[in-house]
């Protein structure tokens, strides 16, 4: 999926574990079908979670990152009113793998991206008690301070400028240019609230038609209380997303806000990931379609 990626392989993983984690050793290692982009996943026995970056990076700073994710992670557990991973151990580089690597807790469901659940009310009210779980927590006077979403929507002015560029011949590119021209534009009002920050498909674990987990905690932070709107847009169908905005009480603003993230979100994957991840750019166009149906 990427230029730099670094593959790893389950004979890889269950070395590192035998070399650095023995009390793991006799446990079976199977690399996890995934559409995400981020981390190559291994359970590893029944209750493990090995996550392993795909992109190459200085070991050191790699390090840096996991564990300011561990943190995050250990802290949203504290607070979710559903399942999420809960760290357990960091790994070195060795065996051939050049970077460190984390060890989480396995939870079971199906991704909604494989068991669709946008046509749930009962889906939704969940979503939106997670959300809201976690702007209940509170900031401790914290500030966003990143760089990528959940800031400032100007502030991506460039890339979603890229993204417009690389989409022509996939998408309707004039008619979304006009969108984001819009979007762009909407002000902020609202201070910062904890927030999840990647509510996507395949961060989020059903069982039925309810919302069982949430998985890759470890962008926990303050944000724009918008962020976490992407979750109705890339989750859900009308009526439910209609549902998830009642019960999590969103005024207008806040709730454009919300799809102006999703927008920026869903024109990076639709081209970025055209032929190297194709049901990660269908996602976007999906989250795209809903978006241009919802917007006069």
């Amino acid at each position: 999926m990427h230029d730099d990626q670094v593959d790893v392989t389950g004979e890889t993983v269950a070395t590192l574990i035998r070399e650095q984690f023995p009390r793991w050793s006799g446990k079976a290692v199977r690399r996890q079908s995934s559409t995400g982009t981020v981390n190559a996943i291994f359970r590893v026995g029944r209750d493990l979670a090995a996550r392993f970056p795909l992109r190459a990076a200085d070991p050191a700073e790699a390090l840096a990152v996991l564990e300011e994710e561990a943190r995050a992670s250990a802290e949203l557990a504290q607070v979710s009113r559903f399942p999420v991973p809960e760290p357990v151990a960091l790994g070195k580089p060795g065996a051939g793998y050049p970077m460190p690597w984390s060890v989480q807790t396995w939870l079971p469901g199906t991704v909604a991206s494989d068991a669709d659940p946008s046509g749930s009310d009962a889906f939704a009210e969940d979503l939106a008690a997670f959300v809201a779980g976690l702007r209940e927590a509170g900031t401790r006077g914290r500030l966003f301070g990143g760089t990528g979403r959940g800031g400032v929507l100007t502030d991506h002015d460039d890339w979603v400028g890229t993204c417009f560029e690389e989409s022509e011949g996939l998408l309707d590119v004039e008619r979304l240019r006009g969108l984001w021209s819009r979007f762009r534009e909407l002000p902020r009002t609202s201070a910062d609230v904890m927030s999840h920050g990647d509510l996507i498909p395949g961060n989020v674990l059903v069982t039925g038609d309810r919302l069982s987990g949430v998985l890759d905690t470890g962008g926990f932070g303050p944000a724009d209380p918008a962020l976490d709107l992407v979750g109705a847009w890339h989750l859900l169908e009308a009526g439910p997303r209609e549902v998830f905005r009642r019960t999590l009480g969103c005024d207008g603003l806040e709730w454009e806000r919300g799809k102006a993230w999703a927008f920026q979100q869903a024109m990076g994957v639709v081209w970025y990931y055209v032929e190297s991840n194709p049901a990660m750019s269908g996602m976007g166009r999906r989250t795209l379609n809903r978006i241009l149906a919802a917007t006069p």
